[in-house]
């Protein structure tokens, strides 16, 4: 039997802004995981996930027709990393088997609610590692993120990609997004083996070192958000709100940029500033956009952590889910966590994770 796990993540900074080529984020793996064993099976396979079993499939109305969203499924992005995986190996001349697959996730509680740490980009990348080992591919970690991004940029069509990555790679990433139309016109005139081995335009993801002290604090809200929702939403408003919206966009560059120097500097004070920045142009973003980003608990998890000298905000699309701290390890963090108790934040008791070796 095969056995492999990836990391959820956690956005620190560049949300919205990512989505565009060229701009970044700060993106960090956390250690909790979800975990895919793959084994031989005769005659027919199998997918399993007792954590998905019972999932509600969302929908709405476009036109008067009754419209289901997969993008909130974790079985298409399972099937869509199946997809291109098999695809990928029959140009390898690999031969084709059955199998039984099983998801076990750590990301989600018992009952399926997502706590917003990446569960469909940790399953797709878990599903191509295993396909990996089980077909014998010996993908590098870049080929197996563009094998997963494939998968999941097919089943959710929006967004940047950077919770693949971190999951691929772990650790803190500064990462920046390739040509989505590039990568897609291409697919359509190569093969799936060329477009793996292909430089994507404007792709970066590189590596950080946090400083020593430098310590991550994760806050949940209690309130499950819908990422691929509230980006379709802010891209709706922009069309109204261009120039406001470049000049986001040339912000979050300036401020994330700033931040990924605080790193290669060591320096928490910069960085701890540009998290209070970028806090405040997504504020600014939700200004122009009528999209509820730092959300009401949000804000008392972020207005909380201000007062016993963290520097926080909304993680990730916000609207819900996490919210993220830094603060410095010589802060003491009781106080904020008691506080946070009593206010209805649960504190997260996750970890940066390295990715230095597959978790047991």
């Amino acid at each position: 039997m095969i056995e492999v796990s990836a990391p959820g993540k956690l956005y620190i900074a560049g949300e919205y802004a990512v989505v565009e080529p060229g701009h970044p984020a700060i993106i960090t793996a956390i250690d909790q995981f979800i975990t895919v064993t793959i084994e031989s099976a005769k005659k027919s396979g199998s997918i399993q996930s007792a954590q998905y079993s019972d999932l509600p499939i969302r929908w709405t109305r476009k036109n008067d027709e009754l419209v289901l969203d997969i993008r909130e499924n974790p079985f298409h992005y399972i099937l869509a990393a199946i997809h291109f995986t098999e695809k990928y190996a029959q140009e390898q001349n690999k031969a084709l088997a059955f199998f039984d697959l099983k998801v076990i996730s750590e990301l989600d509680n018992s009952s399926g609610r997502k706590y917003g740490l990446g569960s469909s980009g940790a399953v797709t990348v878990a599903t191509v590692k295993a396909l990996d080992a089980f077909y014998d591919l010996q993908l590098s970690q870049l080929e197996l993120f563009k094998l997963a991004t494939l998968a999941h940029l097919t089943v959710q069509g929006n967004g940047s990609c950077g919770d693949i990555a971190a999951s691929c790679y772990g650790g803190w990433l500064a990462f920046s997004t390739f040509d989505h139309e590039w990568v897609l016109t291409k697919m359509q005139q190569t093969s799936l083996s060329s477009l793996v081995a292909t430089d994507w335009p404007q792709l970066s993801i590189e590596p950080l070192i946090a400083p020593r002290d430098l310590r991550l604090l994760i806050g949940w809200t209690g309130s499950p958000a819908s990422t691929s929702d509230l980006v379709d939403q802010v891209h709706q408003s922009r069309e109204d709100k261009e120039t406001l919206y470049q000049q986001f966009l040339t912000d979050s560059k300036t401020c994330v940029t700033q931040m990924i120097a605080g790193f290669k500097q060591q320096d928490i004070p910069l960085i701890q500033a540009m998290i209070r920045k970028n806090r405040s142009l997504l504020n600014q973003l939700t200004t122009f956009s009528n999209v509820s980003i730092e959300t009401p608990a949000l804000k008392t998890l972020s207005d909380l952590a201000e007062e016993y000298g963290g520097a926080a905000k909304s993680s990730g699309a916000g609207g819900g889910d996490c919210g993220i701290v830094i603060v410095d390890k010589k802060a003491g963090i009781l106080p904020l966590m008691s506080a946070w108790e009593k206010a209805g934040i649960t504190p997260l008791p996750l970890h940066v994770y390295q990715n230095r070796k597959e978790p047991t």
